[in-house]
């Protein structure tokens, strides 16, 4: 009997796992919530723009387009855009219940599906993390994936002129992204030194051979920053925003290598947007509904998986940032791992040996990438006791510190309550690992939801969709 696989998120690994299962000989629903595949690294204008040139601002454009008109062609291949996974209902010894919400986000007509699949694929992604600052939560202060998000889904910019400061390589694509489109860039901040980064790229150099390609990338991005005269400058960061209603200035500063202020480098920028990054959050709601193992802790926490990413729980499977934050072509080949090992296929086939190999070697440069662009341990030293650190809540650094060391000491589940951070619209995604860091993770990670994605009282009261012809359908 044909097996079916359901694989979550559409983006890299998630395209990569419904390739791999097809070619496995299995029946794929593809389910992500977005209308187009190709998640935030190939997030393209809507069908509706009718662009002319949507792969413009991507890497690798044709390589997705093969791969997404391979994957949503196939006759065995269920394609669900515009479809939230709002919970995952643990079933016996077997991989758990899909529970889906198909329709627009904000659309009052949605249905409720459930899905019963012989094996589940998680590839939900990640997002931006962003390390609060005094004046973080001013309109204008946005993630650089979001300023990224803009540029490539609706071919706007969120300002001009724009700063861009944070850690990591993806400090360069967005700056390009937001170059192609007519902005401004002031300039591009990295927080670690120089000797920091160095350091990072250059231990076992003859590791970087398998990675050759990545240097005519950043090549590129050099040679565009030179063009249009954007300095990029190590071991300084953005440590305040200020304006009246709306950021209007940036407030820069050297960093020690742990991240500390330099004392008198402090430099006021008139900005008109500030795009914000410090690495990646991986997006654990759905592995942890699904009882999958972690390893980290709940500041840099990831999905457990093995060789052929299994998860810790039977017949679930993982794969991209939530095994760990890796880049795009890593994400796609534990992605083709995850699906032809949940669809079934020959673990011993030369091609999936390939295709661990690349795995492997992706993994090994991201460790590289984690070392040179690392997070300083000295940065709370940014934050005043009014600080902002779960904008939802607004609730203020001292008011966390003061619940952490008062009658709700040695409670995670008290201090939140106590102080609101991390029970806002975003459930501790944006703030979850900053609080755990700042109170020495005493709050936890805020990953533990049964509800994954917002569900109204209504729909959750609606029968789900019945539908007689598909084992999957709700009975």
């Amino acid at each position: 009997m044909t097996r079916h696989v359901v694989v979550v998120g559409a983006g890299p690994a998630g395209l990569g796992a419904a390739a791999g299962a097809l070619r496995a000989g299995a029946r794929v629903t593809l389910v992500d919530a977005a209308e187009e595949p190709g998640g935030q690294y190939h997030r393209a204008p809507p069908a509706a723009f009718g662009a002319a040139r949507p792969g413009r601002p991507h890497h690798r454009w044709r390589g997705f387009e093969r791969l997404r008109d391979r994957v949503l062609g196939h006759p065995r291949c269920d394609w669900w855009p515009e479809s939230a996974v709002w919970s995952l209902e643990r079933a016996g010894q077997g991989p758990p219940h899909v529970h889906v919400l198909r329709g627009e986000a904000d659309g009052a007509e949605r249905e409720r599906h459930v899905l019963r699949p012989d094996a589940l694929v998680l590839a939900p992604g990640a997002h931006d993390r962003v390390l609060p600052f005094p004046g973080w939560e001013l309109p204008g202060v946005c993630t650089a994936g979001a300023a990224q998000a803009l540029v490539k889904g609706e071919r706007l910019v969120i300002g001009d002129p724009v700063l861009i400061a944070g850690s990591g390589p993806f400090l360069l694509p967005v700056a390009a992204s937001l170059l192609e489109a007519g902005a401004t860039v002031l300039g591009v901040l990295e927080a670690n030194t120089a000797a920091t980064v160095a350091r990072g790229w250059a231990a076992r150099p003859w590791g970087l051979a398998p990675e050759a390609g990545k240097a005519g990338e950043l090549a590129g991005y050099a040679g565009l920053l030179a063009r249009h005269r954007v300095p990029y400058r190590t071991g300084r960061a953005v440590i305040g925003a200020r304006g009246d209603g709306r950021v209007e200035e940036a407030v820069t500063a050297r960093l020690h290598r742990d991240w500390s202020v330099v004392p008198g480098t402090e430099r006021t920028v008139a900005v008109d947007a500030l795009c914000v990054t410090h690495g990646f959050s991986p997006q654990l709601e759905l592995p942890v509904a699904a009882g999958c193992r972690l390893r980290g802790d709940a500041r840099a926490a990831f999905t457990e998986v093995d060789a052929g990413q299994r998860t810790t729980v039977p017949g679930v499977y993982a794969a991209g940032e939530i095994t760990g934050i890796a880049g795009a072509p890593a994400a796609r080949a534990e992605g083709l791992l995850a699906g032809w090992a949940a669809g079934g296929g020959d673990p011993g086939d030369r091609a999936a040996a390939a295709l661990r190999r690349r795995r492997d070697q992706a993994r090994a440069f991201a460790r590289r990438l984690a070392a040179a662009h690392l997070i300083g341990a000295a940065w709370p030293g940014w934050l005043r006791p009014d600080t902002i650190v779960c904008r939802c809540e607004e609730t203020a650094y001292g008011t966390l510190l003061r619940a952490a060391e008062g009658t709700a000491a040695g409670s995670p589940r008290a201090v939140r309550l106590a102080t609101r951070a991390g029970l806002g619209p975003c459930q501790a995604r944006v703030c979850g690992p900053t609080a755990a860091e700042l109170l020495g993770d005493r709050a936890g990670g805020g990953h533990h939801r049964p509800v994954a994605q917002p569900i109204r009282l209504g729909e959750l009261a609606n029968p789900p969709v019945e539908d007689p012809d598909k084992k999957e359908s709700a009975r």
